[in-house]
């Protein structure tokens, strides 16, 4: 099952990176904060389409009201990752950009796991792990020289 879980992933940041191109395409073409809109409202109509057309939810929309204000931070983060990956790609390309988003990402993870923040699981930084990310801030340094 963790093999899977990884696959899920990596098939998900394969498509992340394509979804970046394709979002700075479209932002070209009919302007950057429109293209996070239009891709925001095509999210959101195939969310509704899974959660109601077909069923697919597992959760409880009526928990809306109890939830903590702070976990719905995320639609705001995905506006502005639409709009910095857009603009980012944009300016520097798709493979330098994906690299920054990357190394920043798996930081920000880190430091969230260490923390055990929004109630995850607490995992530590282990010696392994600080090997692992100066080898992939190093790595990305390598691809972004010039």
């Amino acid at each position: 099952m963790k093999l899977l879980a990884l696959l899920i992933a990596a098939g998900a940041g394969a498509a992340m990176a394509v979804q970046g191109g394709i979002n700075t395409a479209l932002g070209k073409a009919i302007g950057l904060l429109e293209a996070t809109l239009v891709v925001h409202l095509l999210s959101a109509a195939s969310a509704a389409l899974l959660l109601f057309g077909l069923r697919l939810g597992q959760g409880d929309l009526q928990q809306v009201g109890s939830t903590p204000w702070y976990l719905f931070l995320g639609g705001l983060l995905g506006v502005a990752i639409t709009f910095g990956v857009v603009l980012s790609m944009k300016r520097v390309g798709v493979a330098a950009a994906t690299t920054a988003i990357v190394v920043a990402q798996v930081l920000t993870a880190a430091l969230v796991d260490h923390l055990g923040l929004f109630g995850l699981l607490r995992i530590p930084f282990s010696p392994v792990k600080v090997v692992g990310i100066l080898l992939l801030g190093g790595g990305a340094w390598i691809l972004l020289a010039k």
